[in-house]
């Protein structure tokens, strides 16, 4: 009597684990040691946060959450008082991601020469149109950090819907692999 191949192929698999059980624990920390090196490069971090904005699934996510996250703190500043090249040097700085730090610091140099905020925003492609033709509303109307709060809650609720449809995709899955 032979067993089906799908049995065949568990058992195998819990004879390995029995003897390479060692491997389990160091393999994902290689990995995240791997991650924490690669990012201790400026090009290793540019790739890292580029990989992170073109994964599938949650590469949306992160791009949501960060322009949430800079255009509220943006948004803060200039509602503050902050002038607005500071404000983008802050931002920049607070963006957790190097390709849109990149782009927020040629955006502050283009205004820095004189052009608009929205512009040079556009340009840089990172930024989706949405945001800047709001900026560029903003700027118009003299009412930029009313512009880049409403840009933020848009996000912010882009966001969560985004985690919540996350969650229930996620859900039939795990069901599956208990």
């Amino acid at each position: 009597l032979k067993l089906p191949a799908a049995t065949q192929l568990l058992m195998a698999i819990s004879k390995n684990v029995v003897v390479y059980w060692y491997l389990i624990p160091s393999i994902p920390l290689g990995i995240f040691l791997f991650i924490k090196l690669v990012k201790k490069f400026r090009h290793g971090r540019m790739g890292w946060d580029m990989f992170l904005l073109k994964i599938p699934v949650f590469g949306p996510l992160v791009e949501k959450n960060i322009m949430a996250r800079t255009t509220r703190t943006l948004g803060t500043l200039v509602a503050s008082g902050v002038p607005i090249l500071d404000g983008l040097d802050i931002v920049a700085k607070t963006a957790g991601n190097k390709i849109v730090e990149n782009a927020i610091y040629k955006v502050a140099q283009s205004i820095s020469e004189g052009k608009t905020i929205a512009e040079p925003l556009e340009k840089s492609g990172v930024f989706p149109p949405m945001v800047c033709q709001m900026i560029a509303v903003g700027e118009q109307s003299g009412s930029i950090d009313t512009m880049l709060n409403k840009i933020a809650d848009f996000y912010d609720d882009e966001v969560d819907d985004a985690v919540g449809n996350l969650t229930a995709m996620m859900e039939p899955v795990l069901m599956l692999f208990l």
